[in-house]
């Protein structure tokens, strides 16, 4: 997110544009500043002035979104942090309305560049998110491991889910993948 640089935001407004952003991605609708605007209630002027592009707005409302929605925990173990970290996680993906926003964004990447950089950003916050979790226990894990595979499997589980809807993604499947993830990192034999 860049420094606030023009007149001072209201928080108000500023809910209303980043939860119009949202809707409009959930439901699939065409995301544009315009759209937002009308949606939000606000001036296209005053989207403009807060943000430097469609891209920047979509960005915050998914990034601060999925922040609130799973925090990275710290509950004194890998497999408690992981267990949390994932559960909070696929809850939070899983429910109808910020899947449909996530496959929306898929969409839109699809389609349009600035869309696709703000996926990018996106998916690259939420995955360091994962390495700082996983780095605090690096003394305590296999010395093989590759902690970017790592990451890349839950994330694949995750995308692959929301995207296909082969299987639930919920706090269940959350939590199942943090305890086979805690084996593997640790290098355990799986049960």
């Amino acid at each position: 997110m860049r420094a606030h640089t023009g007149r001072r935001r209201n928080d108000e407004a500023r809910a209303a544009i980043l939860s119009a952003a949202t809707e409009l991605l959930a439901e699939g609708s065409p995301v544009t500043l315009g759209a937002i605007a009308a949606r939000a209630r606000i001036g296209k002027q005053t989207i403009y002035r807060w943000w430097p592009s469609k891209g920047a707005v979509v960005l915050e409302a998914i990034t601060e979104r999925a922040r609130s929605l799973a925090p990275t925990p710290s509950t004194g173990s890998l497999e408690g942090d992981l267990e949390a970290f994932l559960a909070a996680t696929f809850e939070a993906a899983g429910t109808p309305e910020y899947a449909a926003t996530l496959r929306g964004i898929v969409s839109e990447a699809l389609r349009d560049e600035h869309a696709s950089a703000v996926l990018a950003e996106f998916t690259a916050d939420r995955r360091e998110q994962l390495h700082l979790l996983i780095e605090r226990w690096l003394p305590d894990l296999d010395p093989e491991l590759d902690a970017d595979l790592a990451v890349d499997q839950v994330h694949g589980v995750l995308w692959y889910r929301i995207l296909i809807g082969h299987a639930p993604v919920d706090a269940a499947t959350g939590r199942r993948l943090a305890g086979d993830l805690a084996r593997q990192l640790r290098g355990t034999p799986q049960r």
